[in-house]
């Protein structure tokens, strides 16, 4: 008697590896790669091969998520300590064979090619710090947090010192927000807190005699002063360093409520935002689609980070709530810094916005963060189902 055996659709082997991938959070991702789409349209038609490189990088990016979303929250635990210590590794490297372009030593040749050790960091420590926790849980005590503090600020420190504030400041977040969800006390957050305040009030009140020429803060190298010094006052060099500010801040106000229209933004297609597919292309958003457009933006920024922190608050363990959590605020501060920079409310420090900015390297480790979501998201389906 002969058994005859059903073979399985090409769609019925495939499920399995789609199985338990969150929806909202993907359609959030896609309403965002939508948009940053339509604005490098714009900005970029004239700009090269801008557009199709963004959608060959935002095609990388998603198989970064894809593939990164089959490794179990398990398997990303046991490679956080691996990947931390070669970020420290090659952050050190970099500062003593680093490749410098622009007075900043942020890249090494490893032969094969060229590479960023800094961007690995913003994964390696939120990973590294949710590890640390991990093992320390239900006895915690206040040397862990110190210890946690010192594993944070060494390579923020190597960063900082190439020099890379924008990339140091997102690196600091990641492994801040770390050590915020695991608990640390009120007590220690506020005076770090007041004291940032009254610095802000001392500078804006000192800064006619702070930002004379010659003055030396020693603290910073000239060009950051010179950053802080074109936030607090950008007529001062109105055609030098206060020129993306100003043009930046132009283009938002002109663009209104309506907005000009797609492809009509006299600022950004006569050139004159600087940077206008990178740093600076929230400007070009603005001027073109309005108030609504940017309102369009930050509810889809919104529903990204709400469904991130719910999935982080659902996680079955504490390593994949620390590090969700994490990794959703980080794009709460990457499109915050960016914002506020373009402003004209926070100082210029090279900070993507994204899914809109252009970028490869940015926008793998994007994908990889949410790769590192979407983990998270389908450990807890598949142990329900």
């Amino acid at each position: 008697m002969a058994v005859v055996f059903d073979k399985p659709s090409l769609w019925q082997r495939v499920a399995p590896v789609f199985q338990g991938f969150d929806g909202p959070l993907a359609l959030a991702v896609a309403l965002l790669a939508g948009m940053g789409l339509l604005v490098m349209y714009s900005v970029g038609f004239d700009h090269g091969t801008r557009f199709a490189d963004h959608g060959r990088n935002m095609l990388i990016a998603g198989a970064v998520l894809f593939t990164v979303a089959q490794v179990p929250p398990q398997r990303l635990m046991a490679l956080a300590l691996p990947m931390y210590m070669a970020g420290v590794v090659l952050l050190v490297a970099v500062a003593l064979f680093g490749i410098t372009r622009k007075g900043a030593t942020r890249w090494l040749d490893i032969q094969i090619t060229v590479i960023q050790p800094s961007e690995l960091m913003k994964l390696a420590m939120p990973l590294m710090l949710a590890w640390w926790f991990q093992k320390r849980e239900g006895q915690l005590r206040a040397l862990d947090f110190i210890a946690a503090g010192a594993l944070l600020l060494v390579p923020v420190g190597l960063i900082v010192k190439q020099p890379d504030l924008g990339t140091a400041v997102l690196v600091l977040a990641s492994g801040l927000w770390v050590i915020y969800f695991a608990g640390l006390s009120w007590k220690l957050i506020l005076p770090p807190v007041l004291l940032g305040v009254i610095g802000v009030v001392v500078l804006v009140s000192m800064e006619g005699d702070w930002c004379q020429p010659g003055v030396d803060w020693k603290v910073l190298h000239d060009y950051q002063k010179q950053r802080v010094c074109t936030l607090l006052d950008p007529t001062q060099d109105p055609l030098g360093k206060g020129f993306h500010i100003i043009q930046g801040m132009i283009a938002i106000g002109s663009g209104g409520v309506w907005g000009k229209g797609f492809m009509q933004g006299t600022q950004t297609h006569l050139e004159f935002i600087p940077e206008r597919t990178t740093d600076f292309i929230f400007a070009g958003l603005s001027e073109e689609f309005g108030l609504l457009g940017v309102l369009a933006l930050l509810a889809g920024f919104t529903f990204l980070v709400l469904r991130g922190l719910a999935i982080a608050i659902e996680a079955p363990t504490l390593f994949s709530r620390l590090v969700g959590g994490a990794i959703t605020l980080n794009f709460f501060v990457y499109a915050f810094v960016n914002m506020g920079m373009v402003s004209g409310i926070l100082p210029v420090v090279g900070v993507p916005l994204p899914f809109v900015s252009y970028g490869g390297t940015a926008m793998v480790t994007l994908g990889a963060g949410l790769g590192i979501l979407m983990s998270i998201a389908r450990s807890k389906r598949l142990v329900q189902t």
